[in-house]
């Protein structure tokens, strides 16, 4: 009995090896070692555990950032953003690759969904890149990266689930993300500069005649135009919260009004598009919900059989002999390899409930490990076999892109990114400077 939850642990990871899907093999599971466990009596118990979580305010912000998301995805701001910073940045080589990359970190400011940053920059960039010239390689793996910004910079649906989990403000995980996402974007940029200075035929820039059409005024003027709506949205819902005018959730609405009312603005809005958003949020927001009810499932038998004893015996043993950042260092690599395999929010509702409050016991600071996990997280969209930034690029690429293509071109920013863990995990200031001067007394 004494490692029965290692059994139980185990059979989800085989379960989920065999692609059954996640909330039926979770609910499944935690029902079976339940019943084998405590009895009957388990039933007692679980009906509360769901119900505390479905009654979790902080939770709703999860559907109103998403319908905010949706909403700006319908709104054309994606496509206006991207043809304006073409123009602006497309005289250099390399200048459409950086032009992607900081319209996917101004998306991932404003929506946070990653499957919608990537089909629109994958449809409006990858087309654009391959016909002036491009590798295809370079120029997948560019979209494909960007596109996962959303997950680590403000607002972030996985920093709202975690900071929920581990029991850390999610202000203050919105505020530390924000120098971290800056870095990431500074690194994607580096890169492509670099790659583009000693290779220029991958990068090459836009013909000046072709950017001599649109003075230089008319440029600047219709840059502002497209830089204006993500930056409003971004100070009306991390200003309002990071000002102390309004909750995480009470920010969420504000930013789902803001989305509606761009969307109006650029003429997209419709009964139908409403209908349609909609309906998109009401079934990702089911699909996170349920497998929350079924990792609350799973973490209750897990928790109750002495599951987290077994593991920080396991991990304190290492780190009596090793130290504690041979744990952390186990701890991220285990979360890196799993996010071949598995979606980023199943590792953060089975995986993190278990590790984090172990890492916190051994003196690491909370919300700098949480921005860990979710700049580790990040690499799970573009991880072969399973990175699901890689399927979106590739059902919208142009049939000359081959999935071969798009898994030699993501391997450098996977690199690029684990550098980015790295210098945070070497420099904690990156995660714990920013909340701490905003949010001081």
């Amino acid at each position: 009995m004494h490692y029965l939850p290692a059994w139980m642990f185990l059979a989800l990871t085989i379960l989920l090896m065999f692609g059954f899907p996640v909330t039926f093999t979770l609910l499944g599971t935690a029902l079976t070692f339940g019943l084998i466990g405590f009895g009957w009596s388990f039933f007692n118990l679980l009906p509360l555990r769901i119900w505390g979580v479905m009654n979790n305010v902080t939770l709703l912000a999860v559907p109103l950032f998403v319908f905010m998301g949706v909403m700006l995805e319908r709104s054309g701001l994606a496509e206006e953003l991207l043809d304006t910073m073409g123009l602006l940045l497309g005289r250099l080589s390399g200048g459409l690759a950086v032009s992607v990359v900081v319209v996917g970190a101004l998306l991932g400011a404003s929506t946070g969904i990653v499957g919608a940053t990537v089909v629109t920059m994958g449809l409006v960039a990858v087309p654009t890149m391959l016909k002036r010239g491009y590798n295809k390689e370079l120029a997948t793996g560019t979209v494909s990266a960007s596109g996962t910004l959303g997950q680590i910079i403000p607002p972030s649906v996985v920093l709202v689930l975690i900071g929920d989990i581990v029991g850390v403000p999610v202000g203050d995980l919105f505020m530390g993300a924000v120098l971290p996402g800056m870095l990431l974007v500074g690194l994607y940029v580096g890169y492509i500069v670099i790659v583009s200075w000693l290779k220029p035929e991958l990068a090459p820039p836009v013909p000046k005649a072709e950017l001599a059409a649109m003075t230089r005024g008319a440029l600047y003027r219709r840059a502002s135009r497209a830089l204006f709506p993500p930056l409003f949205l971004m100070v009306a819902v991390l200003g309002s919260m990071f000002f102390g005018f309004a909750s995480s959730t009470e920010a969420a609405s504000v930013g789902a009004v803001g989305a509606t009312l761009l969307t109006i603005a650029n003429r997209k809005f419709s009964y139908r598009i409403l209908r349609e958003v909609m309906h998109t949020t009401m079934q990702l927001t089911c699909m996170v919900f349920i497998i929350l009810v079924g990792a609350a499932a799973f973490g209750l038998v897990f928790r109750g059989m002495g599951g987290d004893g077994l593991v920080r015996g396991f991990l304190g043993g290492i780190a009596e002999t090793h130290g504690k950042w041979f744990v952390l260092f186990i701890v991220m690599s285990l979360i890196f390899v799993i996010g071949f395999f598995l979606d980023f929010i199943e590792i953060t509702f089975i995986h993190v409930p278990v590790l984090a409050p172990i890492m916190i016991e051994f003196g690491f600071d909370p919300a700098w490990f949480c921005i860990l996990i979710a700049v580790n997280l990040q690499t799970s969209f573009l991880t072969p076999p399973f990175g699901f930034s890689l399927f979106y690029l590739k059902a919208v690429t142009p049939p000359e892109v081959t999935t071969g293509h798009i898994y030699r071109g993501i391997i450098p920013f996977v690199i690029v990114q684990l550098m980015g863990l790295l210098i945070v995990v070497f420099y904690q200031p990156l995660a714990t400077w920013l909340p701490k001067v905003v949010f001081a007394d």
